[in-house]
């Protein structure tokens, strides 16, 4: 089995020097860029590949955004992706409109939170939601994309169910084991288990559990947390997974960098 890749996840600020320098100072090979879908008229994607060229970075995967999302439990599920009601037919068009863009960027993945999926197959919202997606994800087919679910604000198996129910082959997950502990839904290793061959990437970032009186759990530096990654990646390799882990850590400034040189050391003696 070849060696597992490290990257990192950059935004999509106007400086695409900038960008790309910062992936390329630690070394990495690939990258996972993130976008917030009302301001991709800002981006020249034709560009963006031939900036990612002159510094031989390989964009592996874009994370599609909206604006108006609320990251947490509380206000998450009314505001989130395509699965709150209020935002759907606007950020479908987005999202169509988002595939394209990307294919010019010659990116096969595409990633997304979707929402808080109802873990009741017959919940109204959950059967209206199921056309929508689809019709994303049909759109990526056509663009020669994957789509892979980003995983936290649902449990495993209602995302697995969610996936057999599209019944599209374009359709995978990235792992992200803190979003599972920072949103209370999942051990990571269990998570492992569910969705098996789904799994097509993973983020390298470390959470601990939300407390009662919190809406969210702390994302913590690697290693911090209770993310057992020698364990995840074992799993991991064991059901045949051979994408990159790319690297997260949603804070700014020098203590990020610190984080991430720290990520780079701890996964380069268990992969």
């Amino acid at each position: 089995m070849k060696k597992t890749k490290l990257g990192i996840i950059v935004g999509s600020g106007e400086n695409l020097d900038q960008t790309f320098q910062k992936v390329k100072m630690f070394n990495f090979p690939l990258c996972q860029m993130g976008f917030i879908a009302e301001n991709m008229a800002m981006f020249d994607p034709v560009r963006i590949k031939q900036k990612a060229d002159e510094y031989s970075v390989e964009i592996f995967s874009v994370f599609l955004l909206f604006n108006g999302q609320i990251f947490n439990l509380k206000d998450g599920p009314a505001t989130m992706g395509f699965v709150a009601p209020a935002f759907r037919k606007e950020r479908l068009k987005l999202a169509l409109e988002f595939s394209d863009f990307v294919k010019e960027m010659q990116t096969e993945f595409i990633v997304s939170h979707v929402g808080f999926i109802p873990d009741d197959e017959q919940d109204p919202v959950y059967q209206s939601f199921i056309p929508v997606i689809k019709e994303f994800i049909e759109k990526c087919r056509k663009n020669g994309q994957f789509f892979c679910f980003e995983t936290g604000q649902e449990l495993p198996s209602t995302l697995k169910r969610t996936i057999i129910d599209i019944g599209l082959d374009n359709v995978g997950i990235n792992l992200d084991p803190a979003n599972l502990i920072l949103y209370g839904k999942a051990n990571p290793i269990d998570a492992v288990e569910i969705f098996g061959k789904y799994i097509r990437s993973i983020h390298g970032k470390d959470a601990l559990w939300p407390n009662r009186d919190e809406y969210l759990g702390k994302e913590v530096p690697v290693g911090d947390g209770i993310v057992n990654f020698p364990l995840l990646l074992r799993r991991l390799k064991n059901i045949g997974f051979n994408g990159p882990i790319i690297i997260e850590r949603e804070i700014l400034g020098e203590k990020q960098i610190q984080d991430i040189k720290r990520a780079i050391e701890f996964f380069s003696k268990i992969i």
